[in-house]
């Protein structure tokens, strides 16, 4: 009998689990596009695995949370599971049957349609979100604005916002202006400019940009109750189609420049560089320029890497060379849009004179004139003095000869030519004219960096020593 009755507690204390089921709904069947929708799958049941979704519906699961609850139906114990789910349709789909293994078994729920209907925005809308631009036909490389403009009415609330921009897919972003903020009637207005230019010729969009207001709403919880949580709702902009042109043939850049070079002299040393400075200055596809680097016979140049800063180009070189040379004028070929013409800009020549060079005469040729011809006159020498005097020169030219070696007159007058290294500048002038030495042509490479770039590396003190004693530098 005790036995018996120790079972029957056992019994009456043991929680009975009657059924496995899952349940699937949403908080909302029909929505407008921009809101979010809430998966709920409420699983009864004791072993459950739960399912692994990575989207629903074909769209991104933004939120996901659980719940886990013990209640007596009928006098017997029974476990659910609440498992939810946030996710953004942006069009009409359905939620297909989701699979559950519950205590060994699978269970399936049933579809769920969603319809989705467009936002109607209008200007009386508690939030507005929109692009603006003055220009849909561009040309390639042409520079336009874009304005992102954000309207929220007064009194319109909301707890917290998440921002988006659009994609600029195809469009290089010159320049993205600081936020400003003012007032339009019943609305607090932020705008934010983009200064853009298309890469490529065709139809390009630039997609919607959005942002997500966040209020406060009350719902009821998975079990009935009322609870107050956080609603998302996201507002779209309008869509931009750019038909963009292509530029007239041979024409790679479009807008309005000038153009102008800075030279620190015009009168050079032999081996002594040159500076020059290229500027570009104006409102167009700047960054698609390419090195304006010219090529001179006989004439050794570096070039910098380009710099664009607020609406300039800056382009760094330097000349040189052992002879007079003449640097070309520069030029730049565009597409205007104001006159819809091509321009070409151009530099005026720079004539460089290098000291120290052997001018090489100019080469007359005259008219010939016609021979007179003159009486000659016979002149006699005496062999015997003749020979007297060229004995004496002889004798004469080999004692100051010796003289001149035991003296060495000479290192009365030798120069300190002694270099500093550390000074690569000069060094770099020093070694330029043994550049066909294969050694020399290395430290000349590990100089140019360290002198024309922001790359720093050291030189191999034994073979520049062994170079300097080569060509006597030093």
């Amino acid at each position: 009998m005790m036995k018996n009755l120790g079972k029957i507690i056992l019994i009456l204390f043991t929680p009975i689990y009657i059924y496995a089921s899952v349940v699937a709904s949403v908080d909302s069947k029909h929505i407008t596009k921009g809101e979010e929708v809430t998966l709920s799958l409420s699983i009864s049941g004791e072993d459950i695995k739960k399912p692994m979704l990575s989207n629903i519906c074909g769209f991104d699961i933004l939120e996901s949370s659980s719940q886990t609850n013990i209640i007596m139906v009928n006098g017997n114990y029974e476990k659910k599971y609440s498992l939810n789910y946030k996710f953004m349709p942006l069009q009409s789909c359905k939620i297909e049957p989701i699979e559950i293994e519950i205590d060994s078994k699978v269970e399936k729920t049933k579809p769920i349609n969603i319809k989705v209907s467009e936002q109607k925005i209008d200007k009386d809308s508690d939030f507005v979100l929109s692009l603006v631009t003055k220009k849909r036909d561009v040309f390639v490389g042409e520079s336009f604005q874009v304005d992102l403009i954000f309207k929220q009415k007064e009194g319109a609330s909301a707890i917290d916002s998440k921002f988006k921009a659009p994609k600029f897919k195809g469009f290089w972003v010159k320049n993205q202006s600081k936020q400003t903020s003012y007032k339009d009637g019943d609305f607090n207005v932020v705008k934010i400019s983009y200064t853009l230019s298309a890469q490529r010729e065709g139809k390009l969009t630039i997609t919607p940009a959005k942002i997500g207001i966040a209020n406060r709403v009350n719902d009821r919880d998975s079990w009935g109750g009322f609870m107050q949580s956080v609603k998302w709702k996201t507002y779209f902009s309008n869509t931009l189609e750019m038909d963009v042109k292509p530029l007239p043939n041979g024409v790679s850049y479009i807008g309005d420049f000038s153009i102008k070079v800075e030279v620190d002299k015009t009168t050079i040393n032999k081996n002594e560089a040159l500076n020059l400075t290229l500027k570009i200055t104006g409102d167009g596809n700047l960054e698609d320029m390419k090195s304006f680097k010219p090529q001179i016979d006989g004439v050794t140049v570096y070039d910098e890497k380009i710099v664009i800063k607020d609406g300039q180009l800056t382009q760094k070189m330097a000349f040189i060379s052992d002879n007079d040379f003449v640097i070309k004028p520069f030029s730049l070929s565009y597409f205007d849009t104001k006159t819809n013409t091509v321009k070409t800009i151009v530099t005026k020549e720079i004539k460089v004179d290098v000291k120290g060079v052997d001018k090489k005469e100019e080469l007359i040729i005259k008219k010939s004139q016609p021979i007179v011809q003159q009486p000659t006159k016979q002149v006699v020498v005496s062999n015997g003095i003749s020979t007297i005097y060229a004995f004496v020169i002889f004798i004469f030219g080999l004692v100051m000869g010796m003289l001149i070696m035991f003296f060495k007159p000479w290192s009365l007058y030798k120069q300190d030519t002694k270099v500093d290294v550390k000074d690569e500048k000069l060094l770099f002038i020093k070694l330029l004219p043994f550049k066909d030495d294969a050694s020399v042509q290395q430290l000349l490479d590990v100089l140019e960096k360290n002198i024309y770039t922001e790359e720093k590396e050291k030189l191999d003190k034994k073979v520049l020593k062994d170079i300097l004693v080569k060509y006597k530098i030093i």
